[in-house]
């Protein structure tokens, strides 16, 4: 009996047919499909042909290096992530080159941009002379980014952008702001409500309704959901990214970070440091609650608070049982927090952009309250944090895998702790607070990510079948605009 084939956690994979030479991929046996991250994605071709193409950008560290590949289209189906959430997705075959080892698999196409790695390789694709080892790294030959040096590096598509805001409040500072900054650079932004649109789901043609118009294709959809549509809010999204507009955010990540308990897990998940929480759903279990959370004083907050709102403070361990009953006399969800004294009623929220931090602010409480928030009538300065606090809040943002988010963090005496993390941060306070331009900067951040697929030369018809046949169809770098 010949020896399996190994692979390793990680494993570094070639797509020769798509024009990839080196992918770093995460081998998960949790997984049943294998992924690979495409933006842009376009399918093109009659129905008993249908082909689709895609813009790849391989190496995490520099988006600039971009491929655009092309594949028949095997299927399109729903795939459901690790936290629950449904896409759907194109599916595409191609052939895999791990170590000496060449075989075709199925591949679906989603943005994983905010993600560590490029490529999962789920179970599916694993062959029955394979074996993973959980503790070996490449367990095969390693190939490195290097073998893109060659390849052209596109920089930022300088062009006019249709612009989408998604909002309810389109008179609010942030939006304003937004538009403001989006027209002056020549790019067209429209205010559009979450309300009011109507999804049209189709397999070849998702389409976003408008008060019954069809909206056009936009560019790229800035996200500003409020809290009470953040279900439908999230349909809307994925929809507009099935037309293959770049969301600044996504809504798997926005669903998260609205979750507050799911927020928390994330959190902890990635072993970063927040205020010990705790959750019940029993009535018998509110002395546990408060004993999980190191007693009184605590903060018993409703998991679809915002702006301060639904957080109260039970200073008394008899008040902290008062209060837990009363919320769960109106059967609503709310969880046990400790707190956090020393931070004597200030907060710094930290702007995160393309895991940077760009601006900060130290938020204080009015004297008598402990929510810092400006909603609350806080005031808000300029602040400088540490490294400590920035890493934190890097790490924060990319665990909840959002490009732009506000970290709230609170200062203890064993370092600094994530209070929260915010999907649609605002902007007026850290804009006046800090003096930046804080819109340009998420403008600049939309224009790097956005591209332009190049249409392909037209060729003959004989070479046109060809290409098809074989599957080739666009595996070299882009070159157009």
């Amino acid at each position: 009996m010949s020896d399996p084939f190994v692979l390793g956690w990680e494993e570094w994979a070639a797509f020769p047919g798509l024009g990839l030479p080196a992918i770093k991929a995460k081998v998960d046996t949790g997984a049943r499909t294998s992924a690979l991250h495409a933006v842009s994605i376009e399918p093109f071709g009659p129905d008993d042909n249908l082909q689709v193409r895609f813009v790849m950008h391989p190496v995490p560290e520099d988006p600039e290096v971009e491929v655009t590949c092309a594949a028949p289209v095997v299927d399109r189906r729903e795939v459901t992530s690790s936290n629950g959430e449904t896409e759907l997705r194109w599916v595409i075959e191609a052939r895999v080159r791990i170590g000496e080892r060449e075989w075709p698999i199925e591949v679906t196409l989603t943005n994983r941009e905010t993600m560590q790695y490029r490529m999962l390789l789920g179970r599916a694709a694993i062959l029955d002379d394979m074996v993973v080892s959980p503790t070996t790294s490449c367990a095969q030959n390693a190939l490195s980014f290097e073998l893109y040096k060659d390849f052209p590096r596109r920089k930022p598509v300088k062009r006019p952008l249709r612009i989408a805001i998604l909002t309810r409040e389109p008179k609010n500072y942030s939006s304003q702001r937004l538009k403001e900054v989006a027209e002056a650079r020549g790019h067209v932004a429209e205010m559009i409500n979450t309300a009011r649109c109507t999804i049209a789901i189709n397999a070849l043609s998702p389409a976003v309704y408008y008060d019954g118009r069809k909206l056009p294709r936009y560019d790229a959809i800035i996200p500003r959901i409020g809290a009470s549509m953040t279900n439908y809010g999230m349909a809307v999204l994925r929809q507009f990214e099935m037309t293959g507009a770049y969301i600044l955010n996504n809504a798997e990540a926005i669903g998260a970070s609205r979750d507050k308990l799911y927020a928390h897990q994330i959190l902890a998940r990635a072993g970063i440091g927040m205020p010990t929480t705790a959750f019940a759903h029993s009535p018998k279990d509110t002395k546990n609650l408060v004993s999980h959370v190191g007693g009184a004083p605590l903060v018993v907050k409703l998991l679809e608070s915002t702006q301060g709102k639904g957080v109260v403070l039970a200073e008394t361990t008899k008040a902290a049982e008062s209060v837990i009953d009363a919320f769960r006399g109106l059967d609503a969800n709310f969880i046990v927090q400790e707190f956090v004294k020393e931070a004597a009623g200030e907060d710094i929220r930290t702007l995160v952009v393309g895991g940077r931090v760009i601006a900060s602010m130290k938020r204080k409480a009015q004297p008598g309250e402990f929510r810092s928030n400006l909603h609350r009538g806080g005031e808000a300065t300029r602040v400088r944090i540490t490294k400590e606090e920035r890493r934190t809040a890097i790490r924060a943002a990319k665990s909840m895998g959002l490009a732009v988010c506000g970290v709230d963090l609170l200062r203890s005496e064993t370092g600094p702790k994530v209070l929260e993390v915010n999907s649609s941060p605002g902007l007026e306070g850290i804009e006046k607070s800090s003096g930046k331009d804080i819109a340009g900067i998420l403008l600049d951040h939309i224009e790097s990510h956005v591209r332009a697929v190049s249409v392909p030369r037209r060729r003959t018809r004989a070479k046109s079948s060809a290409s098809a046949a074989s599957g080739a169809g666009g595996g070299t770098p882009d070159q157009g605009v």
